[in-house]
């Protein structure tokens, strides 16, 4: 066993164990919750990109097996081409995003322990490679998470996360129904066993593997946010505190989508989707519907946070309906929008945030006159709505174009007008905000808002409305955003070459 080996270990257990500082040293020091964060996910960071190097650059899949348990039911972690890409983007934007909560709050130690536990749980989750441990990291990420959006002031933030806690809790259980159906029929949990065991079976076998099937995608619809099992998303994204949206619209249903297609392409695999009857047109319907149905609820929102909220339904839609077209570039498509979808909403949520606390501004009347008040800022939403739209050479029409390509290769027609008219959808409402913050002029005066104010949209209470408390870093994490998203735009042929391996794989 070689060290590399016990990066994937560490990537895990670091920030779990490191969770626990904040409490028992804020026993002693006060708010030493942050700095705690930072070095740990800095370290994280550099960690998945040493990881990368050896996954990429040798072209060496990193495995690691826990104890001396059988492998069909040990604990394994894996690195591949797919997980690893993800690593990156789970520990890049949880670092980033403290770069807000500094000084944007929230700053308490407890914080900073459900912070750590959350990005744990997002890496244990990107490398199980087995499906029962995917089962416990979906739990830890569910903790955090709750954590998380609970942390706000208001009994909104409390309300929205026991809403998220029992359909989280509902999404789980029928996923771990799925797990059981699929150990009954093959007697084993770990991944790659499941994969070589599945084409084998037969009769009453066969019967609960599609069963299995059933559970696990009713289970991810409801963590991803499909319509109409989506209603926790608008709700925990809404009244979370400002400086929890970007790291939670960010990571928790994207690496959710990324389990799922993980599931479904690594253990059922490709030919089960494409053979099973109505597997894979239940998938793509499902995932077309939640892209119609976020896009239209997007457009009708006048709150800016639940309007993002609406669009995070539409394009996870999106990426689900690409698993469904079962082709290789469908595949390539659904893992870079998932990839450049987290760092756009990470940007939009970040710029959100950072303009509720400068002007108090929530909703998209509010936002008039924004351009000439906050430029900076303005500007870099501008080039991180350009990227959700999916205008090039933003990252956003990368996935799209992709995608299209996929839907084209499997002859599914409908699937292609579906990303047409959400793209206008998406337009739509885009350019809505855009036109007041650029050509709508602002109000007279800009009343401040007072402490503990009701936040305009009915979100979690204001602290202050004060440009003064708006810092360098977090302008810098919404440029950073910003132009991460046009420079992955024009580096749409690496993302291919990268996953090459894993996709030849997946069909071969």
């Amino acid at each position: 066993m070689s060290s590399v080996d016990l990066v994937p270990v560490l990537l895990i257990a670091t920030p779990i164990l490191a969770a626990t500082l904040p409490i028992a040293l804020g026993l002693r020091f006060d708010r030493v919750g942050w700095s705690i964060a930072v070095l740990t996910t800095t370290g994280l960071f550099a960690a998945t990109a040493f990881l990368a190097t050896v996954v990429y650059g040798d072209g060496t899949t990193v495995t690691h097996a826990l104890g001396d348990f059988p492998r069909q039911y040990g604990i394994e972690l894996v690195a591949d081409e797919l997980s690893t890409l993800i690593a990156l983007l789970v520990t890049g934007v949880a670092t980033g995003v403290l770069a807000y909560t500094r000084t944007g709050g929230p700053r308490g130690n407890t914080f900073y322990t459900g912070y750590l536990l959350l990005t744990g749980g997002l890496l244990g989750l990107t490398m199980t490679g087995d499906v029962f441990n995917l089962f416990v990291f979906l739990e830890i990420t569910g903790l955090g998470t709750y954590a998380m959006i609970s942390s706000g002031d208001g009994p909104e933030s409390a309300v929205a996360a026991l809403k998220y806690l029992i359909l989280g809790t509902v999404g789980a259980s029928m996923y771990l129904l799925g797990v059981g159906f699929l150990f009954m029929a093959t007697g084993t949990l770990n991944m790659a066993e499941l994969a070589t065991a599945l084409p084998d079976v037969e009769g009453q076998g066969e019967t609960l593997v599609r069963v299995a099937f059933a559970f696990v995608f009713v289970g991810f619809s409801i963590k991803v946010a499909q319509w109409p099992l989506h209603t926790w998303q608008p709700d925990a994204y809404q009244h979370a505190p400002d400086g929890v949206t970007p790291l939670i619209a960010a990571l928790v249903s994207t690496v959710s989508a990324y389990a799922f297609g993980r599931v479904a392409f690594t253990v059922f695999g490709a030919d089960f989707l494409a053979t099973t009857p109505y597997a894979s047109e239940v998938v793509v319907t499902v995932g077309s519907i939640s892209v119609l149905a976020g896009s239209t609820l997007a457009v009708i929102q006048r709150r800016v946070k639940r309007m993002l909220a609406y669009s995070s339904v539409s394009q996870f839609g999106l990426i689900v309906a690409a698993y469904g077209l079962v082709t290789e570039t469908g595949l390539v498509g659904a893992v870079v929008h998932l990839v450049g979808h987290g760092l756009t909403k990470a940007g939009l949520f970040a710029a959100v945030a950072v303009i509720s606390v400068s002007t108090g501004a929530r909703t998209v009347d509010e936002y008039a006159g924004l351009a000439k008040r906050r430029p900076v800022a303005a500007m870099a939403m501008t080039v991180l709505l350009v990227s959700l739209v999916g205008i090039p050479p933003s990252v956003g029409f990368v996935g799209k174009w992709y995608i299209a390509l996929g839907a084209v290769e499997a002859e599914l027609w409908p699937v292609a007008a579906v990303i047409f008219l959400s793209t206008m959808l998406t337009l739509a409402y885009a350019a809505r905000l855009l036109e007041k913050m650029y050509f709508t002029p602002a109000a007279p005066t800009e009343r401040p808002v007072p402490p503990g104010a009701a936040a305009t949209d009915g979100g979690s209470p204001v602290e202050t409305a004060d440009p003064d408390r708006v810092t360098v870093g977090m302008i810098g994490l919404v440029v950073v955003a910003a132009v991460l998203v046009v420079a992955l735009g024009f580096a749409g042929g690496t993302f291919y070459d990268l996953l090459e391996p894993f996709v030849e794989e997946v069909f071969n």
